[in-house]
């Protein structure tokens, strides 16, 4: 029991600490570097990768689960966020509409990715408390799409390592925390422009990180059940961060500083977790 508070401690600190610092920078600053940020992103998308790829995935086929359980895992975790992902869009896009003949088929920046921008036009609009609040819970799924799988992936590995300071568990914390610093920005900004006021702004930004508490706890007691509950949620979160890394933050940092340092930073990220994972 004591470990598993250990566990939750830290992903307190990588999710609710890590958005909460991205939204006092974003408070204080109301504006954000995009090359740093789609630096900083980069980087930890090509760690992520490493450790999925390395070290969960291969941690999943070593519990003796069929190698097709594993990669059925892996697609559900990609198909249940994809899908989610997709049906908030669908339903946002006709409110507050961003992808038109003039845009890219995706969004291109976090602020649309989270649906912040769509709580931000209800605020400018000066639009009643539900459709506010609405807007805030759209806003806070859309988050928690993303939160959920990291808190996962700390939570699987956590349970296979039976330590957060052995094996990855730490790395991902640590990983999904600075992940998370940018993010938090992308969040506050808009929120402060829209007229929050920036304590209430910050407040916000750090509780859209606790879903990764919810993850990791779900992540470690599936890894807890055996073997094979072990290599389903070593797989499913897996699958949802490889959703995450590349149909959502690869592209968001690609498209944040258009150039071609994203790509060094993934490499050097891979290269990164790889040498941490076996050294």
């Amino acid at each position: 029991m004591e470990n598993f508070w250990i566990l939750i401690q830290t992903t307190i600190l990588a999710g609710i600490g890590g958005t909460g610092l991205g939204g006092a920078i974003g408070a204080l600053f109301k504006k954000d570097s995009n090359k740093t940020a789609s630096l900083l992103l980069s980087f930890a998308a090509g760690v992520m990768t490493a450790i999925v790829c390395f070290d969960l995935i291969i941690s999943a086929v070593e519990t003796q689960t069929h190698v097709f359980a594993v990669s059925a895992g892996i697609c559900l975790g990609v198909a249940v966020v994809y899908l989610l992902n997709f049906f908030i869009d669908r339903a946002t896009n006709r409110e507050v509409e961003h992808i038109t003949a003039n845009h890219p088929q995706t969004a291109d920046d976090l602020d649309e990715i989270i649906h912040s921008n769509h709580l931000t036009v209800h605020i400018n609009k000066h639009d009643n408390k539900f459709n506010l609040f609405v807007a805030g819970l759209i806003m806070a799924c859309a988050i928690a799409l993303h939160n959920v799988p990291e808190g996962m992936t700390i939570g699987a590995s956590y349970a296979n390592t039976k330590g957060i300071m052995e094996g990855s568990a730490l790395i991902l914390a640590v990983l999904i925390g600075l992940h998370n610093i940018p993010e938090g920005m992308a969040i506050a900004v808009p929120l402060i422009n829209g007229g929050v006021k920036r304590g209430m702004a910050i407040l916000i930004t750090a509780l859209s990180g606790a879903p990764t508490i919810l993850g990791a706890m779900f992540g470690y007691w599936m890894g807890e059940i055996g073997p094979l509950g072990l290599a389903l949620s070593l797989s499913f979160a897996s699958g949802a961060m490889l959703y995450v890394v590349f149909g959502e933050i690869l592209p968001q940092s690609i498209l944040m500083y258009r150039s071609k340092l994203p790509a060094f930073f993934v490499i050097i990220g891979i290269l990164a977790g790889l040498i941490v994972i076996y050294v």
